[in-house]
């Protein structure tokens, strides 16, 4: 009994934020390394959820500087809504506390863990409070803070709070300082080059120390907003159900009709039936085995998927492709969104793209981007669903090399929008494994790698292509003028058997004795304005004739001439200079045109 009395002395409750200050690794915060990542991904997630929410087009300005030994400053500020100054210090210094946990919709955050966690690493490793400044009006004042968080009580302890001269209209602005290194700035980059390419309405300017970069939008939409919808019937669980009636006075049938997506009338009372209850009955008065009763009814009952329109926000095929083309210079890009789906009552969607060739590295495995709702997934690749269902498609019956991963010139990109995605721990980095979300997955890239192969193999016969027309043009020439010599008689003109051979508009371009002319022969049958793109080194001043648009940039000359060649005609033009660069025709299908160098 002295032993048991001296065990219950020592025993005594502890606090969320005594509990993450010991287990801080399970929110990203495991290293001083990862530590920056964290920080400005839970940040730049508020801001992008604010700006949204308050339909901006998000502004978004992030400052990493070292202000001592090992001690970083990380400052985050957006153009959103700003936070009214009664809620500051909840929203910053206790943990799970937040407005997005008990809604039913796609947003980036979801517990309100991410930047109190931050919050409480910097007063660990730093012992300095966070600074923050919001306002939310022209209008209204803006409010500096100064907060940390009690460990003992998961409360904030604002040292100090006054009304601050801020130029911003509305936005909220972040500091934060603790120990950390910059080891991993490559992967930060990475971070928000990523972010970027799937918020493409969303600019990011951003200072590390002496370096400055922009990752600019692409898109001026700014868009919708997901509406926050009530929980499924196939999604709820027996705990949540004795909550929600235990709070309703309603009758049965009303209270399935008002708290539940997709019940009318009719499959209320259906649900009511199969679980052996009277529609009239009161929600609140139903006891345990009641209870169990409905809940298998309304699991069995059948009913709609959830509107999904309403609370997921995907990205789009067409902003995936002009995201992943701002930061990627790629010769073959396609997008895929499959239709919504449902797992536990929870909608979600996915949607993919993949790249190909281009500035893409040629050796090594593909580029893998794993996204949720709109978030970069940077770390435990392995343990992620998403690596695992690219693993397991045969990506050779693509033509595409693999070594689990496919490998070459390749980028996969995956994104998994949901009202709750199942990550598997706290620090929200990898998807687990869910069949119903592994199936969509596997189908989408399925459809996209039938789409890479039929580039790959159109890719390949072009150059198959492109290599009988180099070879036709520049050995018929050699043979013409060998035989002119032998029989003492001027080289003919060879053009009119290269077009009769290949029936095609033939481009050609060469250089001798500082002369670059370029030959434009129509005996594809097409009449019409075809553009003709020389870009090299060569400024072209001289050019006969002249071009008809010129510019420069870094030292390359674009050079445009118009024309039209009529059917089994010549077209030529000519300038000083050495050669080399790229040509093209524009104007007339692929399949009609031939280009060719002679100079490779």
């Amino acid at each position: 009994m002295a032993l048991a009395d001296e065990l219950a002395k020592q025993q005594r409750s502890i606090s969320v934020a005594e509990f993450f200050e010991k287990n801080k690794h399970l929110l990203g915060f495991d290293s001083p390394t990862r530590g920056v990542i964290t920080t400005i991904k839970e940040a730049v997630d508020n801001a992008l959820d604010a700006c949204e929410e308050a339909q901006v087009l998000p502004d978004i300005f992030i400052s990493i500087k070292k202000t001592g030994p090992d001690i970083f400053r990380i400052i985050v500020e957006d153009n959103g809504p700003g936070i009214i100054a009664a809620q500051v210090p909840y929203v910053f210094g206790k943990l799970l506390y937040g407005s997005r946990f008990h809604q039913i919709r796609q947003t980036r955050g979801q517990q309100g863990i991410g930047i109190s966690a931050a919050v409480l690493y910097a007063q660990l490793t730093s012992g300095l409070p966070t600074v923050v400044i919001s306002r939310t009006g022209a209008k209204e004042p803006a409010h500096r803070f100064e907060i940390q968080i009690r460990i003992e009580t998961n409360e904030p302890d604002i040292i100090s709070e006054q009304p601050f001269d801020w130029d911003r209209a509305h936005g909220t602005r972040v500091q934060i300082e603790f120990k950390s290194t910059m080891s991993a700035k490559k992967k930060l980059l990475e971070y928000l080059r990523y972010t970027s390419v799937v918020n493409p309405h969303a600019r990011f300017r951003v200072e590390l120390d002496d370096e400055s970069f922009t990752f600019e939008r692409v898109s001026q939409e700014v868009i919708a907003c997901p509406v926050a919808i009530r929980p499924h019937p196939h999604g709820i669980e027996f705990g949540q159900l004795k909550r929600m009636v235990a709070a309703s006075d309603q009758e049965l049938a009303d209270f399935l009709v008002e708290n539940f997506s997709r019940v009318g009338k009719k499959t209320a009372q259906e649900m009511g039936e199969r679980a052996g209850l009277k529609s009239t009955v009161k929600a609140n008065g139903l006891s345990m085995d009641e209870l169990k009763s409905l809940l298998s009814a309304m699991q069995a009952v059948g009913v709609p998927a959830p509107p999904t329109s309403q609370c997921l926000s995907p990205i789009g095929e067409e902003l995936i492709r002009r995201g992943l083309d701002k930061e990627f210079q790629m010769d073959f890009v396609a997008a895929r969104t499959r239709p919504s789906s449902v797992f536990s009552g929870h909608p979600f969607m996915v949607e993919a793209a993949i790249g190909y060739g281009g500035k893409l590295p040629v050796e090594g495995n593909a580029i893998l981007l794993r996204f949720a709702n709109r978030v970069p997934l940077m770390y435990q690749q392995g343990a992620c669903a998403i690596t695992e269902c690219v693993a397991n498609i045969n990506w050779k019956s693509y033509n595409i090399t693999q070594q689990g991963l496919p490998v070459g010139p390749v980028l996969i990109l995956v994104h998994v929008a949901s009202t709750n995605v199942p990550f598997t721990s706290e620090s929200k980095d990898a998807i687990a494994s869910i069949p119903e979300i592994e199936k969509e997955i596997v189908l989408v890239l399925q459809d996209l790698g039938r789409e890479l192969k039929n580039f790959v193999s159109r890719r390949d016969k072009n150059k198959q292509a492109e290599d009988r027309a180099r070879a036709v043009c520049a050995i018929i020439p050699e043979i013409a003028s060998k035989v002119s010599e032998i029989v003492e008689k001027p080289v003919v003109d060879t053009t009119p058997i290269e077009g009769k051979l290949m029936r095609k508009m033939i481009a050609k371009k060469s250089s001798r004795g500082g002369k670059v002319t370029i030959e434009l022969a129509n005996y594809s049958g097409y009449v019409g304005e075809i553009s003709v793109y020389d870009i090299s080194a060569d400024p072209a001043a001289d050019a006969v004739p002249k071009a008809d648009f010129v510019s420069e940039i870094d030292g390359q000359f674009t050079k445009v001439w118009k024309v039209t060649v009529p059917s089994k005609e010549v077209w030529r033009a000519m300038y000083t200079g050495k050669g080399g660069g790229l040509l093209d025709i524009r104007g007339i299908d692929d399949s009609r045109k031939m280009v060719v160098d002679l100079d490779v």
